[in-house]
């Protein structure tokens, strides 16, 4: 049996309270616009993030920058909203207001239930790091922001600078190598079924789907996850997970 020597985490709603923070951070935004009468406020929560996955899938993809997905995402939203000139809005306009999203949105942050805890056991114990598809300015001053960066270290690797985004086998295996470790030293932990776990596994690394959700399978059509990825429902599930690794593919 492989023996884990090092973890990789994903970042947002995995250690990160991306959801929360994002469904307050839209909320007073729009309130503080005087634009929540426009739309109920799950509909709007649901159109927003309708949008932002459209256009982070484009980020992801290389088809734009991060700073333009930002704005595409404003427009996008505001047009939707039914605001005169959304839909041609400048780029410091479109700034401006994700800037004011974004205000209340980091007011709200915080990490995960377990995070801190799972983390204080683990760096003794394990080399740790991160593999996220964001910019690495933005997720290290979100770990700085939550208390969670002293952690890693520099052991973070972010598709922006890296150049290709999860699931790509490069950027896992781009985190392994900060670590100094084999893909089959290390276990990866993520929230995205495919995007984290299947990506992890395929690299040849121990991959753990972190399903909060306890939807019960992975999107597979089979009814479970796919083959060679764990399930945990809460990161203070990982301890013991890890302590009986299954091994990783390839």
């Amino acid at each position: 049996m492989a023996v884990v020597r090092g973890v990789l985490f994903d970042v947002d709603d995995t250690l990160f309270d991306y959801s929360g923070s994002d469904e307050a951070g839209l909320l007073a935004h729009l309130e503080a616009e005087g634009l929540h009468d426009r739309m109920p406020g799950p509909a709007a929560l649901a159109l927003w993030r309708e949008i932002t996955r459209a256009e982070y899938a484009r980020y992801t993809a290389g088809e734009t920058t991060f700073a333009a997905h930002r704005c595409a995402r404003v427009r996008r939203f505001l047009a939707r909203l039914g605001q005169p000139g959304a839909e041609d809005m400048p780029d410091r306009e479109a700034g401006a207001w994700f800037a004011g999203y974004t205000a209340h949105r980091d007011a709200a942050r915080r990490a995960l239930e377990g995070a801190s805890a799972v983390l204080t056991e683990f760096a003794p114990r394990y080399r740790l790091g991160v593999v996220s598809n964001s910019s690495l300015p933005h997720q290290r001053g979100k770990l700085a922001a939550i208390g969670l960066l002293d952690y890693f270290g520099d052991a973070l690797v972010c598709s922006e600078e890296h150049g290709e985004a999860k699931p790509a086998p490069g950027i896992f295996l781009a985190g392994c190598a900060l670590l100094g470790l084999e893909p089959h030293e290390v276990a990866y932990v993520g929230n995205d079924h495919a995007v984290d776990a299947v990506g992890a596994r395929d690299a040849g690394l121990h991959a753990y789907w972190l399903d909060r959700g306890d939807t019960g399978w992975g999107g597979t059509g089979e009814g479970a996850p796919a083959e060679g990825v764990r399930v945990i429902r809460s990161l203070t599930e990982l301890p013991a997970a890890l302590a009986a690794p299954a091994a990783p593919a390839g």
